[in-house]
């Protein structure tokens, strides 16, 4: 079975260019967490700790409430199939944040408006690549 993955390298997701916001914005708190939220909350709180892949099916498996024995199963599962990445997701269409990637593939957050996120859209050796549009 071939596993698809998420994953990017050095890589900046930028900001949408369609979106509604001037800069990052926390999702806001809905009586059942969205993917959004979910997704903010798995990031913000660990910087460059989890890859795509990670983020994205823990959100899977929590919004399908799998127990930690059905993971591998599902895991396989779940990318035996390309998924969305955060190229669509609603943190950078919507919410105002760059993705940014290191060169392990693990991820953290940088709103528009920062210093960091200026950064890597100057710097060459940092691959960018464009947030899906909300409207096409």
């Amino acid at each position: 079975m071939k596993i698809h993955t998420t994953n990017f390298f050095d890589t900046l997701i930028m900001v949408a260019e369609d979106t509604k916001v001037n800069c990052g914005t926390k999702p806001p708190a809905k009586d059942k967490k969205t993917v959004a939220e979910m997704q903010y909350e798995m990031i913000a709180k660990n910087p460059y700790k989890y890859t795509s892949d990670d983020i994205l099916f823990q959100v899977f498996a929590d919004r399908n409430e799998l127990t930690k024995a059905e993971y591998q199963q599902a895991r396989e599962q779940f990318f035996s199939k390309g998924q969305p990445c955060f190229r669509a997701s609603p943190l950078t269409k919507t919410y105002g944040f760059g993705i940014h990637s290191d060169n392990n593939g693990r991820v953290a957050l940088y709103g528009m408006e920062t210093d960091e996120y200026q950064k890597f859209l100057a710097d060459s050796n940092v691959k960018k690549v464009k947030a899906m549009k909300s409207n096409k």
